[in-house]
């Protein structure tokens, strides 16, 4: 699940994974001797393998080797940074080449830094350890940004991201991809009765009670937009994300926040929209939204407090 801002601490360096590509055994062996004690190591032995695992793995480094067959780091790297999913990881070309051209070449190609054989170990391993740093910097400036600065959730722009990733992850893996949308009842007359402050807590706690129900790391919890709040359920098909649903429905009602101006029910209470979808070439997420959103606003309309569940078919 996506963390709440304040229980985020720095990703420690251990925790970091740096894909090695070369198709020597003995180069790659060499590199994870030195690396060892400084992040995680996967390996490829050739550019095909290298870019699968990239856009699986999504490691925070790639050294790659310039000199392969079939496909050279040349071009390995020209297909990272041509795939949104793998442009922002950071290249460094491993190379025994050791012309101004050559060099060029790989900046050119978006490469920010090369290492040369043969390997000078301390070297090597400060170099790495300062673009690792340089990684977990960029991530933290990366989350601030997508993270909403009320409740600590995702924001509307990691949501869009994220339900980008994941609806290429599912069409990849023909996995099923569920989504609910969450909106706090009359919550205008909330706001109205108890005011913007007050307002802004019961946000921050419906939210931080969304976030809790959340069971796998995998599900993205965000705010959408002022009292509506979204979940990205990755592999869940309908009935797991109806069952996600009634467990949010249960928790909310338990925390039984006074709210005297929604209609019978006297405390706050949610309306959400559910929907699950195979993903297709020919259906884009913007349209699993709109379904979504759909059924959101017909709970509202028939009563609240309430979800109305229905699969996505194109």
């Amino acid at each position: 699940m996506n963390t709440p801002l304040a229980a985020v601490s720095e990703k420690d360096a251990t925790e970091q994974t740096v894909l090695i590509v070369d198709d020597t055994s003995s180069n790659i062996k060499t590199l994870g001797e030195i690396l060892r004690n400084e992040c995680n190591i996967i390996f490829a032995r050739n550019g095909k393998n290298a870019l699968e695992l990239a856009q699986k793995m999504r490691p925070d480094l790639v050294l790659l080797d310039v000199v392969m067959p079939e496909m050279d780091g040349y071009e390995v790297c020209r297909r990272l940074k041509e795939n949104k999913f793998t442009e922002m990881i950071p290249v460094i070309f491993v190379t025994s080449l050791d012309s101004e051209e050559d060099e060029e070449k790989g900046l050119e190609l978006g490469a920010i830094d090369y290492i040369t054989k043969p390997f000078h170990p301390p070297v090597v391993k400060m170099r790495i350890r300062n673009h690792l740093e340089l990684v977990r910097y960029r991530n933290q400036l990366k989350l601030l940004s997508t993270t909403d600065g009320l409740t600590g959730i995702a924001n509307r722009r990691r949501f869009d991201d994220q339900l980008y990733i994941e609806w290429g992850r599912a069409l990849r893996e023909q996995e099923p991809l569920g989504l609910i949308f969450l909106d706090i009842d009359n919550f205008k007359k909330y706001n109205d009765f108890y005011g913007h402050l007050q307002g802004d807590e019961c946000l921050r706690t419906i939210a931080k009670a969304i976030h809790n129900c959340q069971m796998r790391d995998t599900d993205v919890v965000a705010r959408y937009g002022g009292e509506e709040f979204a979940i990205i359920l990755p592999n869940t098909d309908l009935q797991g994300a109806e069952w996600c649903a009634k467990r949010l429905q249960e928790t909310i009602e338990q925390l039984a926040v006074p709210h005297p101006h929604n209609g019978s029910y006297k405390s706050v209470t949610v309306s959400m929209g559910i929907s699950s979808v195979m993903p297709t070439p020919n259906i884009r997420p913007e349209q699993l939204l709109t379904f979504v959103d759909g059924c959101m606003y017909e709970a509202k309309e028939t009563g609240r407090n309430k979800f109305v569940s229905r699969l996505f078919v194109a």
